[in-house]
């Protein structure tokens, strides 16, 4: 199974009204593994970004001035996602601004080309009813390194993501364990196995060891004020 983790960054929150895309980053992972392979662009938006969405991605308008712009990469972009799944944090998001990028160059949208998306945001929700869950929140939890998250960026942003749903899944993604046989479903052969071939080793305390647990078990007495219920039961 062939998926791509995809971020962005824009000029703000609306691209209806248009605020438009500053950088695109997308990480393949294929049955699970990622490839190494990615692709990466910083964009001129052909406009300034608004204060808030600066504070967030640093990009300014100089950095992006000799940037190419969305219709120099679209059919790059289209191109590499063909038949993928695309993984993304809050999806409708990510997918409003590429698709309104994608209309204004008579494309339809990246749905089309895709072959499906899931929302991690939406995963998370499901997981972790009542918390945040932002992607810096699931790093915590999940307990991914995002120290070098200083300021949002989409390749890093992509990357992290990629380690958040390994985590989130688990390793699988049914509850269904394959056997790697051919057996019925829900069927499990299991030899049997002589156990009375095998000798138990039983190994004696030293005085010693001895010695150290009754120290031990003295002292948690004492702390208890007496109430330790081996003791009880010993007397």
């Amino acid at each position: 199974m062939r998926q791509i983790f995809l971020d962005t960054e824009t000029t703000g929150l609306d691209a209806l009204n248009g605020d438009r895309l500053v950088e695109i980053g997308l990480i393949e992972m294929v049955d699970r593994r990622l490839t190494g392979e990615t692709r990466h662009w910083y964009l001129n938006p052909e406009r300034a970004s608004h204060p808030d969405a600066l504070r967030v991605h640093g990009l300014t308008e100089q950095f992006l001035a000799d940037k190419p712009k969305f219709a120099a990469v679209a059919d790059e972009l289209l191109e590499w996602v063909a038949g993928a799944e695309l993984v993304i944090h809050n999806a409708s998001f990510d997918l409003g601004f590429l698709d309104a990028e994608l209309a204004r160059l008579g494309h339809l949208s990246i749905r089309k080309a895709a072959g499906g998306v899931r929302d991690t945001l939406l995963m998370a929700r499901e997981m972790f009813p009542g918390k945040s869950n932002s992607l810096d929140a699931l790093c915590r939890r999940l307990e991914v390194d995002n120290s070098s998250r200083t300021l949002h960026g989409a390749l890093l942003d992509a990357g992290l993501l990629a380690e958040v749903y390994i985590r989130l899944t688990r390793g699988q993604d049914s509850l269904v364990i394959d056997s790697g046989d051919a057996e019925t479903p829900g069927t499990h052969t299991v030899a049997a196995i002589d156990l009375t071939q095998f000798s138990l080793l039983v190994t004696a305390e030293s005085e010693e060891e001895l010695a150290a647990h009754e120290t031990l078990l003295k002292d948690l007495d004492k702390a208890s004020g007496g109430k330790t219920v081996w003791r009880q039961f010993m007397a």
